[in-house]
């Protein structure tokens, strides 16, 4: 990013409350912001993904706020980097994100009709749970290597327009991400995006997730009227 427009986004770090632990997250919100996307991080990952953050980066450039936030406290990373168990959770994943769309909706009331989600693997899920429960709240999802098939009970419900994005090498995820396509009843696409692999490692990738993102949040976050 460049001088400029790093010098025109305002950055925070904030803490959202859910039951009793408090979420750590960092909210970037440019110039004129549009609306704001909440970021889902996916197995293993923080609000410190450096490819999410890429992401959040030319999302912001788009002039959408975002909000990077941790699902799980500290102490409950080290259980799970043992276990791994709370990272498939979805349930306990969606309940933090819906407490952190309230807290956007009541800390930055101009977003409160234009959030957007964008959730990675396990996050997807959580993020397509969060938004079928959260119905005239969410305007637009998208996944990056997502698993929607730990969200199937609630994919019928989805009412925000759905992107999924997927790599042309991630050949498991791509089958779940056809299956599902099937149950989403709202506008919907999939993007497979070509030489990648699951975490869009290979060179210009993920370039590709953030301008697909970007047309995504543009068309059906920013847009649409209220």
């Amino acid at each position: 990013m460049d001088r400029t427009l790093e010098s025109q986004v305002e950055e925070r770090s904030i803490q959202v409350a859910s039951g009793v632990i408090n979420l750590e997250g960092d909210l970037r919100i440019p110039e004129n912001a549009r609306g704001v996307v909440l970021f889902a991080h996916g197995s293993g990952s923080s609000r410190h993904s450096l490819r999410n953050r890429y992401v959040a980066q030319e999302l912001n450039k788009a002039r959408l706020a975002t909000l990077l936030i941790d699902l799980l406290t500290q102490d409950e990373e080290e259980i799970d980097n043992q276990t791994g168990q709370l990272r498939f959770n979805i349930n306990l994943l969606a309940q933090r994100l819906i407490d952190a769309t309230e807290w956007l909706a009541q800390n930055l009331e101009i977003y409160k009709t234009k959030i957007g989600y964008f959730g990675a693997s396990t996050g997807a899920a959580a993020a397509l749970v969060a938004a079928a429960q959260h119905p005239n709240g969410i305007r637009a999802v998208v996944s990056r290597g997502g698993r929607p098939d730990l969200a199937e009970a609630s994919l019928s419900n989805v009412q925000a327009p759905t992107l999924l994005i997927v790599g042309e090498k991630d050949t498991p995820v791509i089958r779940m991400n056809q299956e599902a396509m099937e149950q989403l009843q709202v506008e919907k696409k999939l993007a497979i995006v070509p030489e990648a692999t699951h975490l869009f490692e290979e060179p210009g990738t993920l370039e590709v997730v953030a301008r697909l993102s970007s047309e995504w949040f543009e068309q059906y976050l920013v847009t649409l009227p209220q």
